[in-house]
């Protein structure tokens, strides 16, 4: 690891969340192939090379195997499983979706440089390009949010340590732990994020991911 490297590592570690089923995917995506790679490996590099120690939650059929964490029934749940194999002396805190195979090191490296600026967290974050529509709970618009004000976040997403433990007491639930700290007033920073660190969720992003790995990578 280049010098460099070795001082974003320092007192970071992360959680790598892998425990999905891939519902909408039509099953486990974390292990499907990408090139000589699976999408899990892809991001457990990466990880690895930003980080001092990398904790990876797993479904409980998968974990003993893979030498992971057994996830729970829900994400958030999963996090807290892979929060208690981190060291209490780890400073920040890295929480990544494996599901992102391809967010790169510089990536990792903007959102812990700006913990360590003295956010309380920090997420990647891209302009949303498209109008957003508020709907109720049977389709009518209520409110057109101005576009300008929004963004599409992603993983990594760093936080100082004790401020995600703390973030995670009392079992919450959230789509993203960026949601539990600005829950329990933290603060949030967003960092600019990168278009080619797409989540893989339908099968087609399966079959994207696959030229990107030639192509990009």
């Amino acid at each position: 690891m280049p010098p460099d490297d070795a001082g974003l590592a320092r007192g970071v570690w992360t959680v790598v969340v892998a425990a999905g089923s891939g519902t909408r995917f039509g099953g486990p995506k974390q292990f499907a192939m990408v090139g000589a790679r699976r999408v899990l490996d892809w991001s457990l590099d990466t990880a690895r090379a930003a980080s001092d120690g990398v904790v990876v939650v797993l479904p409980p059929d998968r974990a003993a195997a893979e030498g992971g964490v057994a996830g729970g029934s829900t994400r958030s749940e999963s996090v807290r499983r892979g929060l208690r194999h981190v060291p209490d002396d780890a400073e920040i805190i890295c929480v990544h979706d494996a599901a992102r195979p391809f967010a790169s090191l510089h990536l990792f490296r903007a959102v812990v440089d700006a913990v360590r600026g003295g956010a309380d967290a920090a997420v990647p974050a891209l302009p949303v390009a498209d109008t957003i529509k508020q709907v109720d709970g049977e389709g009518r618009v209520v409110a057109t949010p101005d576009r300008a004000s929004l963004v599409a976040v992603q993983t990594p997403q760093a936080f100082r340590a004790d401020v995600l433990r703390r973030a995670h007491a009392g079992s919450p639930e959230g789509t993203d732990d960026a949601a539990l700290v600005e829950a329990s007033g933290g603060t949030v920073r967003t960092v600019p994020g990168e278009r080619i660190n797409r989540k893989l969720t339908e099968p087609d992003d399966l079959e994207w991911a696959r030229v990107a790995a030639g192509t990009e990578i």
